[in-house]
């Protein structure tokens, strides 16, 4: 066998072992995208009915009172009077008698039997939270004009004993200058931000006193609601610590103490009243909470945040029983582990939260300490479910088996369990959380007024028949069931949408339907949900029946404006999963309000759109659905003489927000077309879709300048963000222009191919620059002939040689990426950059053209398979295939990748024949190394967040949110040390390519 022979038979081996390397990185790339759907059990609501609604019965004067004389008692009697004094008119007396049982309360024993008729009432009541009750209901029957002796009879207790509301906007300053910007998505409420001082003595008397005022109206509105329980924010804050083991956790002279210590005073008052009213106060608070000298202690006490250490969690169970010792008045902890960090903490103040509990012995350990000290003091451990990540604990939330691994065999009677109805966070299309179904704990679900991702209850969304089916199937699933957690105002960022704070700023009333609704649920899954509709309208806004029952049906259709508008049903009706997470059924709005424009959402939404019934015309008809609902709720809203509302200022608000919805679901109408049409030009090549998506995009840019110059600066109608789909809609305008481009340069690049090949035998031989086209295909193909074919070239030749490549390499890439990722170009020209100087600088003296005939030609080569993929619809096609396309995306990456290692084993190849096997394996290594160490110390220069999300603007590849939001490295769980491994790796491969790369003198050698 020749040598020629035996060299063809290695490239061969060579070419198949790189097409099997490539096959391997594209599986494994494949793996790691994990795009998959599968469909997903749909909630069934009973469909929206309206309640028939009587003409307004004016309640009786309160004619005399003979009620227990407690505080708490006393309190409900105001909200009654109160009720009867805001009645447009009163008709009669009438006496209210009570007759309650001594005895022991029993806050579940609510239920009260209504004697008398409308002139006499006589309630018989078990004890003083059914006399509050009671009193509560008459208050309630007051405000809907609903005549009071259709009370009479008997009222069972409450279905769930336990109905816990968030803290509201209490303590939170509506200041619209902090609103206005509209892009604060920090998730720190800033709740008596205006109390705290950080000099001694801490706090601000005036503004805590406000701040009281403040809370006893929020508990009076929420006790009058139905509820019987806060959830309180903080924990660590209000501890010494002065017990821990092996303390003291504050040194002398720390303020930490101080401060905890004035602020547990502070708020003292607040607990005690919340306690004097019947209500439950439980501290809320993420684990880890932490102050700078607590996470010192701990650390140096155990090493690290060893969570899963069960003496770790003695400092904590022990600033417990400091609260509760000092404190009576707290009934317990609620517990999240699944969120923490900057976006939740207040600057200014050395209290912050880390993740750092995420494995199942974290969590056993962390909830038995906590149920045994519990247990101990007679208080309450409420945990959430909520978690998002990988594992176990990351999907604990919604997944039925890691529920089991990380609860299962916990079941002390001082653990309540929370967990969202819904499977995944508070979007619309999920199913029903079926994690609620299960387990030996005691269980509260947790509902959202105030739908964050559906415009921050900014639109009119009816959750009521939601809700009921919900709550209706899980306790007859499950009868652990014990409440409820609603959260008036809480979720999300506070200041990123409209100024709407509970009961003080904005159109609040709107969302108090969903918080209504869902308390009345909790007393009674059967009630009817379109009465409790009608008595919210009837409320705040009218007496009107006429008018009250097309409120009703406006709201009836609320959902499915929202249902439609914000989400594109056959993406929102599926399950999918990507990158080991679930991504939720919107993502075309990442997050909140940003309406993305990234390929990797919106390419597999049309491909998922497009398998679905009905095609993309389907999905697309969602959109003029949602506006025509929309413009069926103005005319029902509208219809009603205005005379016939309470005050103008509510009709104008209920008018405003559905003048806004309306221009923003005409908006996401026009963009969902648009990028589902981009998405089937990129699929089917068809002029017609390009048509429909340039028309679109027409129609799209009018609406958006409209809507921002309405709405922008509006903090009650807060303008989208449409700065991603902006820039979503630049990229889309580039790509035939790109296609075109890259068709003229693949002509070019076959052509230097096409004559490298053909040339020898042909009369082009002769011609300028065919001896380089020669060469570079020569060396390219048989590396081991890289030499001679570069022997004899003329000057000319050889600069095409070294030009034509790289001219080439440089406009591919930037095709590729449309003009627009500079940081993309400056990364792969500095890497291939520092390759060739280093290469350069070890060829020496030696001739160079070698080594650039063979790089040069593979890199032909490899920009023919990226022209030709950019070639058909541009870059947005090219991505549209990567994400869609599982065949084309193994095939390319397959091809891709060996087609760049083998620019490295060409180079090392052709290398040999000058200076050996061992050195030249050592040039291309420190060659290797250099390209990736410098760049990558670069990104860990500038910080590797920072360069990927200056990268994903320009390439437009993910969410643009995710980086303004949660971080990009964090959300895909990339560590921040990444580059600087990288470049570590690199340096690796540099020394070690300079020890191959140096001369050895063989020891017989010396010794002569």
């Amino acid at each position: 066998m020749t040598q020629a022979t035996r060299r063809a038979i290695l490239a061969v081996v060579t070419g198949i072992v790189l097409l099997a390397l490539g096959l391997g990185a594209a599986v494994v790339v494949g793996d790691a995208l994990g795009i998959r759907t599968e469909p997903a059990a749909q909630m069934q609501p009973a469909a929206p009915a309206v309640a028939e609604v009587a003409d307004a019965a004016a309640p009786p004067s309160i004619s005399s009172l003979d009620v227990p004389t407690t505080e708490r008692v006393g309190v409900a009697v105001d909200e009654l009077l109160d009720a009867v004094a805001d009645a447009p008119e009163r008709v009669g007396e009438a006496s209210v008698n009570v007759v309650q049982a001594s005895g022991e309360d029993d806050p579940a024993a609510d239920g009260y039997t209504l004697e008398g008729d409308g002139s006499a009432l006589r309630i018989v009541a078990g004890s003083e939270t059914a006399t509050v009750r009671a009193i509560y209901d008459l208050a309630a029957h007051v405000r809907a004009a609903r005549p009071l002796p259709d009370l009479l009879g008997e009222h069972e207790p409450s279905r769930l004993p336990l109905r816990m509301t968030d803290l509201g906007a209490v303590g939170v300053t509506p200041d619209p200058a902090e609103w206005e910007s509209g892009d604060d998505y920090s998730h720190a409420s800033k709740a008596f931000a205006d109390v705290l001082r950080p000099e001694a003595p801490y706090i601000d008397d005036a503004a805590l006193a406000e701040a009281y005022e403040d809370f006893d109206g929020f508990l009076r509105h929420s006790l009058a609601n139905g509820f019987n329980a806060v959830a309180f924010p903080g924990f660590v804050e209000f501890v010494t610590f002065d017990d821990a083991p092996g303390g003291p956790v504050y040194a002398d002279g720390d303020d930490h103490r101080d401060k905890a210590l004035a602020l547990r005073e502070a708020f003292a008052p607040f607990w005690e009243r919340a306690d004097e009213l019947g209500m439950k106060v439980f501290l809320r608070t993420d684990m880890l909470a932490l102050t700078g000298p607590l996470e010192q202690y701990l650390t140096d006490r155990f090493g690290s945040l060893d969570t899963e250490n069960p003496e770790f969690w003695d400092a904590y169970t022990a600033g417990l029983k400091e609260l509760y010792d000092a404190v009576p008045a707290l009934d317990g902890v609620l517990i999240r582990i699944g969120e923490a960090g900057p976006v939740y903490d207040v600057g200014g103040w050395d209290s912050y939260s880390a993740l750092e509990v995420t494995t199942v012995d974290a969590v056993r350990a962390m909830l038995e300490a906590f149920t045994g000290q519990a247990e101990a003091s007679d208080r309450e451990v409420i945990f959430r479910t909520w978690s998002v990540g990988v594992g176990a604990v990351g999907d604990m939330h919604t997944n039925a088996e890691s529920y089991e691994a990380v609860l299962g065999g916990i079941d002390s009677p001082a653990l309540i369990v929370s967990t969202k109805y819904t499977l995944g966070d508070f979007y619309t299309w999920l199913p029903l959380n079926d994690t609620l179904e299960q387990g030996e704990q005691r269980r509260i679900v947790e509902l959202q007024s105030r739908r964050e991702f559906e415009n921050y209850g900014a639109f009119p969304n009816d959750l009521g028949p939601e809700y009921q089916w919900a709550l209706q199937q899980l306790l007859a699933a499950n009868d652990r069931l014990e409440g409820v957690w609603v959260w008036t105002q809480d979720g999300g960022p506070w200041r990123a949408g409209p100024m709407s704070l509970y009961l003080k700023a904005g159109f609040w009333q709107l969302y108090e339907l969903n918080t209504q609704v869902a308390a009345s649920l909790a007393r009674d899954p059967s009630v009817d949900v379109a009465q409790v509709t009608a008595d919210w309208a009837r409320e705040w806004f009218s007496d009107d029946p006429a008018t009250v029952e097309a409120i009703v049906a406006a709201m009836g259709a609320s959902r499915d404006a929202i249902a439609q508008g914000m989400y594109i049903e056959p993406f929102a009706e599926q399950r999918v999963f990507a990158i080991g997470l679930e991504p939720p059924p919107m993502m075309w709005i990442f997050e909140w309000d940003i309406l993305t424009g990234d390929s990797a959402v919106l390419d597999v939404m049309y491909a998922i759109a497009r398998d679905a019934d009905g095609g993309v015309e389907a999905a697309i008809s969602g959109g003029a659905e949602a506006v025509e609902a929309v413009e069926r709720m103005r005319e029902l809203v509208t219809a009603p003489d205005a005379s016939a509302w309470r005050s103008a200022e509510m009709r104008e608000a209920f008018v405003s927000t559905l003048d806004y919805e309306l221009d923003t679901l005409r908006l996401l109408a026009a963009y969902r077309a648009m990028i589902l049409h981009q998405g089937e030009w990129h699929d089917t090549l068809a002029p017609e879709a390009h048509a429909a998506w340039d028309a679109d995009r027409a129609e799209f840019e009018a609406l958006a300048a409209e809507h921002l110059d309405r709405y922008e600066g509006d903090i009650d109608h807060p303008a989208f963000n449409l700065a991603a789909a902006q820039l979503g809609v630049e990229r889309a305008e580039r790509d035939l222009t790109m296609a075109w481009l890259a068709r003229v340069l693949l002509v070019f690049a076959g052509a230097w191919l096409l004559i490298g090949m053909i040339a020898a035998r042909t009369r082009l031989v002769r011609r300028p620059g065919a001896a380089a086209a020669r060469a570079s295909w020569i060396a390219s193909t048989r590396p081991w002939r890289a030499r001679e074919s570069t022997l004899g070239m003329l000057e000319l030749d050889r600069w095409l040689l070294l030009a034509v490549p790289a001219a080439l390499l440089v406009a591919t890439r930037a095709v590729q990426t449309s003009f627009l990722s500079w940081t993309h170009l400056a990364v792969v020209f500095g890497a291939w950059a520092m390759f060739a100087l280093v290469v350069r600088a070890c060829v020496g003296r030696r001739s160079p053209w070698p080594v650039l005939a063979a790089v040069g030609g593979v890199v032909v080569l490899r920009c023919l398979l990226t022209l030709f993929a950019v070639a058909f619809t541009g870059p947005g096609g090219y991505w549209f295939g990567f994400w869609t396309d599982p065949v084309l995306r193994t095939a390319y990456i397959t091809l891709a990748f060996a087609l760049f290692v083998w620019v490295f084993v060409a180079a090392g190849w052709a290398l040999s024949a000058q200076v050996g096997a061992r050195r030249a394996t050592g040039y291309v290594l420190a060659g290797v190394g250099a390209g990736f160490a410098v760049p990558a110390a670069v990104v860990g220069v500038i910080g590797l967040e920072t360069a990927l999300t200056l990268w994903n603007d320009e390439m437009g590849l993910l969410p643009w949110g995710l980086a303004r939001i949660l971080g990009i490295t964090t959300y895909l769980e990339i560590p921040a040390s990444t580059p600087w491994v990288a470049a570590g790796a690199g340096a690796v491969l540099l020394v070690l390519g300079v020890l191959l790369a140096l001369p050895w003198q063989r020891r017989g050698a010396a010794a002569s």
